[in-house]
């Protein structure tokens, strides 16, 4: 698969709950940064980490579709740079919409390596977690 099509597969299967497959989608020493995390950014590193991330992401009863998704090729033919955004239901009924930024290299069909950008904090405040996750930032 193309770094595109690597990129399109991981958002339609996030989006259909299909979770199973998505860590066949890493490398086995993939890196994934998420660099706006709520309370303080976070990295994956390896193929365990992003299974369990993906195995316990399945029990939030989020329910999202992707919308106006754009896929940038750059000059370096490993790299692409999506941009999206999700609009979701929580497992509670609450509504959200929010944007989505990934800066990814995609080596012989697997995602080596990523930089995620995602409103969490938007997520987090659909979900009814904000102010857990502001008394962890310290009020």
């Amino acid at each position: 698969m193309t770094p595109r099509e690597v990129i399109e597969r991981l958002i339609d299967g996030i989006c259909r709950g299909d979770l199973a497959e998505l860590p066949g989608l890493y490398a086995e020493d993939a890196v994934v940064e998420h660099v706006f995390g709520v309370t303080e950014p976070f990295r994956w590193e390896g193929a365990a980490q992003v299974r369990e991330h993906f195995g316990s992401a399945g029990t939030s009863g989020l329910r999202m579709t992707a919308h106006d998704l754009v896929v940038h090729e750059t000059t370096d033919p490993e790299v692409v740079v999506a941009e999206w955004v999700y609009e979701g239901t929580t497992g509670a009924g609450n509504e959200f919409r929010a944007a989505n930024l990934i800066v990814a290299r995609v080596r012989a069909g697997k995602i080596v390596s990523s930089r995620d950008y995602h409103d969490h904090a938007r997520m987090a405040a659909a979900m009814g977690r904000l102010p857990e996750l502001t008394g962890a930032l310290g009020g």
